[in-house]
C-alpha cells in the first residue's frame, strides 16, 4: 500500500487505513427515517457513455474489505458499470469523509448473493434472494434501483482518500497494490 499524506502542509500526520476500516466496520446507518447526523448516504459515481460522470445515491454496505451495492440491470449505473466498471463510492462517516475508487464487479455466486441479502436484511431492508439464486427481490427498494430483480455488485478499493472531520484533522490518499482490507 502506498500512503500519501495530503495534510503535510499543516504538519499533520497521515491517517491510518486501519482506523478508516474500523469506522466502516462500525457501520453507517442508511435506513429511511434514521435522519439527522446519524444517517449516512453513499454516493456512487460511474461513467456515462460520453465520459461524463453519473452520480447517484445507493444503499451500500461494507463487508469483507469491500463496498457492496445493488441495482436493477436497466438502471443507468448498472449499464454504466457493465460497459466500464471504473467507479467511485463516497460516504461521510461520523469522523471521516471517504471516497473509494475501484471497479464494480457484478456478483452472481449464489452463496455470496445470499450472504449479502442477509446483511441487507439485518440493516433493515427485508430483501431476499430471488428464484434465480443470483439476484435480490423485495417488496420495495429505492426508486433509483428500478424494479426487481436487483443485481449485487462489489467494489474492492484500488485507491481511497479520507479526510478527518475531527481534531487534529488529516487527509490521506492510499493506493493499494492488493485489495484493501
Amino acid at each position: 500500500m502506498k500512503t500519501t499524506n495530503l495534510a503535510e502542509l499543516y504538519e499533520l500526520d497521515p491517517m491510518n487505513w486501519s482506523a478508516v476500516v474500523d469506522g466502516l466496520d462500525a457501520g453507517f446507518p442508511q435506513a429511511p427515517g434514521a435522519g439527522g447526523p446519524d444517517r449516512h448516504t453513499c454516493w456512487l459515481a460511474t461513467l456515462n457513455p460520453d465520459g461524463t460522470p453519473h452520480v447517484t445515491a445507493v444503499g451500500a454496505l461494507w463487508a469483507d474489505g469491500a463496498f457492496w451495492f445493488e441495482t436493477g440491470p436497466r438502471t443507468r449505473k448498472a449499464r454504466n458499470v457493465a460497459r466500464d466498471p471504473r467507479c467511485t463510492l463516497s460516504v461521510a462517516l461520523d469522523t471521516i469523509d471517504l471516497s473509494v475508487d475501484g471497479h464494480a464487479e457484478h456478483v452472481t455466486d449464489p452463496a455470496t448473493v445470499a450472504e449479502m441479502a442477509a446483511l441487507w436484511a439485518a440493516e433493515g431492508w427485508p430483501c431476499r434472494v430471488d428464484t434465480s439464486g443470483t439476484a435480490l427481490t423485495a417488496e420495495f427498494s429505492a426508486p433509483s434501483a428500478g424494479p426487481p430483480p436487483w443485481h449485487v455488485y462489489r467494489i474492492v478499493p484500488r485507491a481511497a482518500t479520507a479526510l478527518s472531520t475531527v481534531e487534529p484533522g488529516g487527509a490521506t490518499r492510499w493506493h493499494f497494490d492488493e485489495p484493501a482490507e
